[in-house]
């Protein structure tokens, strides 16, 4: 039988864990879901055990790439045979999942990309510059076209759970760009599949026009690092 785990990283998100863990129990009945709690100063944790999920509490904040490694550790130790990798604010529609899974048959890192044709997700300015940047070059490097490399919406199974139990990187952008190198450079093969983003079930949204250009520059060093790491 296999084995499938959710991996949801969770900070400060009490006011939408709920209804996630609810939809995602709806339309991947026995999966089970395991919550990172990256510092939350909500009742996050509390709300997260109380629908019935796993629940891992970090003493202090890392990151979303830190609580996507404690969520890789805990699937590798555990033995399971796929991991689906989703946000905690309602973004990513679970209905997705069996799609993805379905792709999982000729890959071993299947994206939830954005901008491949499904639904009306739009982003503008220096975010949309530089997502346009990140996945041309990303498609050449991995030699598939890939249209969202920054989705967080991700399957994968196998040694790739295993290799990055090891290697997931924490720093800012590494979860995203420098996780699709590190898979094409060890041999793993990787997909996308078309999904719909939805707005935010709670929380507030971080975006600004300062921090998108931000997110440009930061995009690109993160590119450039993520080819020389060796």
């Amino acid at each position: 039988m296999t084995r499938a785990l959710a991996i949801m990283p969770a900070w400060n998100e009490a006011d939408s864990i709920a209804a996630v863990i609810k939809e995602l129990r709806r339309e991947a009945p026995g999966m089970d879901v395991l919550v990172v709690d990256d510092c939350s100063r909500d009742a996050t944790a509390e709300v997260a055990r109380a629908e019935g999920a796993k629940v891992l509490r970090l003493p202090y904040k890392l990151g979303v790439g830190g609580a996507r490694r404690l969520g890789y550790r805990y699937a590798a130790e555990h033995d399971y045979d796929i991991t689906v990798q989703m946000d905690a604010d309602g973004q990513h529609d679970p209905r997705y999942i069996p799609r993805m899974v379905d792709a999982l048959s000729g890959a071993d890192l299947v994206i939830g990309a954005r901008f491949a044709g499904e639904g009306g997700y739009r982003v503008r300015g220096p975010r949309q510059w530089a997502m346009r940047l990140l996945s041309g070059a990303l498609s050449v490097i991995t030699r598939t076209r890939l249209t969202d490399t920054t989705s967080g919406f991700r399957e994968c199974r196998g040694e790739l759970i295993a290799f990055y139990a090891r290697n997931f990187p924490v720093e800012y952008l590494g979860d995203t760009i420098d996780t699709l190198v590190q898979a094409k450079r060890s041999g793993f093969r990787i997909r996308q599949v078309p999904v719909s983003m939805r707005p935010r079930q709670g929380g507030r949204p971080s975006a600004s026009p300062a921090k998108s250009m931000i997110y440009l520059l930061r995009s690109v060093l993160a590119l450039l690092l993520a080819l020389v790491r060796r």
